[in-house]
């Protein structure tokens, strides 16, 4: 079966999913009050500079400042080595001159200068930052800050990678201005076409400086494109069969631009007008559903729980009904080779990044171990974030990276519980019923009173007067006091009141 993007726009939102084989693999969301600013262009104001973090505060024009640090500032030295992802900001596609001078040296508070969103605001921290600009296009990623050409390592074949950098090379001219990251996308194009793009990054970029120069601190002087043109730009690839869209303006929109930068596949673009709603294809609604649970069912029987937190995401296998038909070793084995290509499809399902911790079921072959972690690497490989993992562990973990630059679909979706305040539990009814009764005692020895109130939640109030009957006369002839009762619906089962009357 062959791959599809599909893009749904709604009023408030637009959503974007990559079907792989009949899976879908890939969710990407943009509300017009919450969309990525990653890859943006401002003009910053240094807020404070930090000489003990090697870093700033900037001020860009967002709710929060945004933080710089100096390995993302600094001049760099061309890399022998090309880029491992063909979407790297410039930051990362070079690797950082060591030591660093003092940031002090370099930024003082009130200096103004151009930096680049390299990463979202995520949970209480603000954007990150760097000035080490890149603008992509199709097949190519402009750096006007180098002269350097390197290409996606997803490009393995050595003679087309020769072959491209040839390409760009003869474009760009023995007195080379700019650097270049040649994309995945570029595989098997023709000078033509990469002539096309880098024509277009120039014209961009000497737009950005021309903006640049009238701009004032705060203010935004490049834009990115919006999900659905950069699903166009990013998403689609030779194996994508169809790109359908459900909105009409869109359609024409999107036809246009495919048109004008990469007319191959704009007869791959397809409006779709069928009752059934689009995401109901693949099941991407569903999908989506259970991808915000914390446990995900295996094919077998078996199950992964994932739970995200603040340092890192952890994922742990489980048999669950899985007996498996021959021995105890060979069950879990089938288990972890499941698991490790349902989590490589999860963590670019959910987005989720930074620092995962995986906790395979105790393998004792160690053949068997190298094979779950080549499994792993290889339904990695088509993740298109960065992934670093390690090997699996004495104890059975296996540790791994994934970059992060958006927040994760959960927590683009949802918000912590009113409730638990996001930790998901809640304090059972008979502790409840218990702290009750330790601030009545409290209550009448600080204050002179014949009477009391409680107000709780119906639950605890009801376990107060169906199991707690005797302690409450037996207390309120210790008190010298009259102690009632009332359920409020208002009352979380963690929350109560005690008034005197």
């Amino acid at each position: 079966m062959s791959d599809e993007v599909l893009i749904n726009v709604t009023p408030t939102e637009c959503r974007v999913a990559v079907v792989e084989n009949g899976l879908t693999q890939e969710l990407s969301i943009e509300r017009r009050d919450m969309s990525s600013c990653v890859g943006q262009i401002y003009m910053g104001r240094v807020e404070r500079v930090l000489p003990g973090m090697q870093a700033a505060f900037v001020h860009i024009g967002l709710a929060r400042t945004a933080f710089l640090h100096i390995a993302d500032l600094v001049g760099r030295e061309p890399s022998s080595t090309p880029p491992g992802d063909d979407q790297l900001t410039a930051a990362d596609a070079l690797p950082a001159r060591e030591p660093w001078p003092p940031i002090a040296e370099v930024l003082t508070a009130g200096q103004v200068l151009p930096v680049q969103v390299i990463k979202d605001p995520l949970g209480s921290k603000g954007a990150r930052l760097s000035t080490q600009i890149s603008i992509p296009s199709r097949y190519l990623v402009l750096l006007p800050h180098s002269t350097h050409i390197g290409v996606s390592v997803r490009i393995d074949d050595e003679g087309e990678r020769a072959r491209l950098i040839a390409l760009v090379e003869e474009l760009v001219g023995p007195e080379a201005e700019f650097g270049f990251i040649i994309r995945t996308n570029a595989e098997g194009i023709d000078q033509a076409a990469l002539a096309h793009d880098l024509d277009y990054l120039k014209k961009r970029w000497q737009r950005i400086q021309r903006d640049q120069a009238q701009a004032e601190a705060g203010e935004c002087i490049y834009e990115e494109l919006s999900l659905p043109f950069r699903a166009l730009r990013d998403l689609t690839h030779a194996r994508t069969d169809k790109i359908r869209i459900d909105d009409e303006a869109t359609y024409h929109s999107a036809c246009a631009f495919a048109n004008e930068f990469f007319p191959n596949f704009a007869c791959r673009i397809e409006h779709y007008t069928a009752t059934r709603p689009l995401f109901d294809l693949y099941d991407v609604e569903s999908e989506i559903e259970r991808a915000l649970s914390r446990t995900t069912p295996l094919k077998s029987g078996g199950h992964l729980v994932i739970d995200q937190t603040e340092a890192m995401t952890t994922v742990d296998v489980n048999t669950g009904g899985y007996v498996g038909l021959k021995n105890p070793e060979e069950t879990i084995f089938k288990t972890n080779l499941e698991a490790a290509q349902a989590i490589a499809r999860q963590l670019r399902l959910r987005n989720l990044g930074g620092i995962v911790i995986v906790d395979f079921i105790d393998m004792s072959d160690e053949a068997h171990k190298q094979q779950v972690l080549r499994v792993l690497n290889d339904a990695l490989e088509r993740d298109p974030a960065r992934t670093s993992v390690s090997e699996i562990s004495a104890l059975g973990l296996v540790e791994m990276t994934r970059k992060r630059t958006t927040e994760s679909l959960e927590h683009r979706l949802c918000e912590p519980c009113g409730v638990c305040s996001g930790s998901g539990r809640v304090k059972s009814v008979e502790t409840m019923c218990s702290e009750i009764f330790r601030e009545v005692v409290r209550a009448t020895r600080q204050f002179e009173t014949g009477q009391l109130q409680v107000m709780a939640a119906q639950p605890v109030i009801d376990r107060i007067l169906d199991e707690h009957e005797a302690t409450i006369a037996e207390l309120a002839e210790k008190l010298g006091a009259s102690i009632r009762f009332q359920a409020h619906q208002g009352y979380a089962q963690d929350q109560f009141d005690v008034v005197l009357l």
